[in-house]
């Protein structure tokens, strides 16, 4: 299982918080994860951008190779029922703990109600601001802090 300590080895001095950022499934439009990934690295944060056409496995392979923090999850193919879940549950059966999950995208209120539920710590959709995504993975990222 992965360190989820917020220190770099033996330096003490604290780490960025680490992102991955993916595309799931088979949605083609990836700007709104690049200027996401593109805001995130600007405030601090160490972003690895995964790209199109991710699997839910390979996503979670990446947080943990990665030793990431959050997992932000950028859809706009209406499959988010079926992928984001997918990705919780893969997290949950190989025991993956201090790895948030957020999401991105169109997502309506009640499918974004119920990926709540399951876990996803935030969800952001059209007019979202970059300030109100950079404050909420700071926060989730925060507190899994060592």
């Amino acid at each position: 299982m992965p360190n989820r300590s917020k220190n770099t080895k033996g330096s003490g001095k604290s780490r960025p918080i680490r992102v991955i950022i993916a595309k799931p499934g088979l949605d083609g439009h990836d700007r709104g994860a690049k200027v996401v990934a593109r805001a995130l690295r600007d405030a601090g944060m160490e972003v690895i951008y995964l790209g199109l056409r991710q699997t839910p496995e390979s996503i979670v392979d990446a947080a943990i190779e990665e030793d990431a923090d959050v997992i932000g999850l950028s859809l706009l193919s209406g499959a988010h029922m079926t992928l984001v879940p997918r990705v919780v549950k893969i997290l949950k059966d190989r025991k993956v703990r201090g790895i948030s999950v957020f999401a991105g995208g169109i997502i309506p209120d009640e499918d974004a109600r119920r990926l709540r539920s399951m876990g996803i710590k935030a969800i952001f959709g059209p007019g979202a601001t970059l300030e109100s995504i950079i404050h909420q993975v700071r926060q989730t990222a925060g507190r899994h802090a060592a």
